[in-house]
């Protein structure tokens, strides 16, 4: 057995007992998602005073939460539509959060590229999630594109821990607009083949009628 499944099965393991824990505490899984929005906005405060090491720590503590509200959601039967729409937002006002600190850090040591770049990265950040659920009201499926918020949660995770959030913001930045655009042109080939679809079809419709 290799060290990486070791270290999977445990924290597995762990993230069972903690599920059965908050489900047996029947805690509502919306104080769950709230409760990691406020340990983002504590990793905020960490990044934008410069302690990278300890926000990507406090980052880590709250992807807990990321993980485990759904799941106790499910053990208990509380699954709502009005919960999923509310661990959306939550989980957008987190990564606007961290990001912000950020921010923050690069404006006080005078690094006003990075805050632009910063900037750009929250923007590609939101509108990431954003392109996905508008182009899904027209279109079945647009989950293309590789930097989604998992992906994002890691490197700040990295980035932190690591000390290289400098590295981290030009990777989000860059490939999370990659992400947008990618989007995008997905939906614009699939409403095409949609409409050329409905198109062939009407011909056929009118035939059968005759």
């Amino acid at each position: 057995m290799t060290v990486t499944r070791v270290i999977g099965r445990f924290f597995g393991a762990f993230i069972n007992a903690l599920v059965t824990v908050l489900a047996l505490s029947k805690v509502n899984p919306n104080v769950l998602t709230f409760l990691g929005l406020v340990v983002n906005i504590w990793a905020a405060f960490l990044f934008a005073g410069g302690n990278f090491r300890w926000g990507g720590v406090v980052v880590i503590f709250a992807g807990l939460f990321d993980m485990v509200d759904g799941r106790v959601a499910r053990e208990t039967n509380q699954v709502t539509r009005f919960g999923g729409f509310f661990d959306s937002v939550l989980d957008r006002y987190s990564d606007l959060a961290v990001l912000s600190g950020m921010l923050v850090f690069y404006a006080s040591i005078d690094r006003y590229f990075y805050v632009v770049l910063t900037a750009i990265a929250m923007t590609a950040t939101a509108l990431v999630s954003y392109t996905r659920a508008r182009a899904e009201n027209i279109i079945p499926k647009c989950k293309v594109g590789f930097m989604e918020r998992p992906e994002r949660v890691v490197l700040i995770i990295i980035g932190g821990l690591f000390n290289r959030m400098a590295q981290v913001i030009w990777v989000i930045a860059v490939f999370a607009n990659v992400t947008v655009i990618s989007r995008m042109m997905y939906t614009w080939l699939e409403i095409r083949r949609l409409e050329d679809a409905q198109l062939r079809a009407v011909p056929e419709t009118n035939e059968m009628r005759r």
